[in-house]
């Protein structure tokens, strides 16, 4: 299975965020993926993320999504 699924991780200014901590690995399903999401989101807050954008092969499949409950 190929890791076609990714998170592109964002700061509180929309910029593209790589580094320490944030994974540059893709996931073989979207169920990964998001299951990864849902284990790590407070992790990523506390490296600066503020959004995530769910990728399959490159193409956007939705996202923005903020990391930070709604008020």
């Amino acid at each position: 299975m190929s890791a076609d699924w990714s998170w592109l991780f964002l700061d509180a200014h929309g910029d593209t965020m790589e580094g320490e901590g944030l994974t540059t690995t893709g996931f073989p399903t979207q169920s990964d993926a998001e299951s990864y999401l849902g284990e790590s989101w407070r992790d990523l807050l506390a490296a600066g993320v503020e959004a995530v954008t769910l990728r399959e092969n490159g193409s956007v499949v939705y996202g923005p999504m903020s990391l930070r409950a709604a008020e």
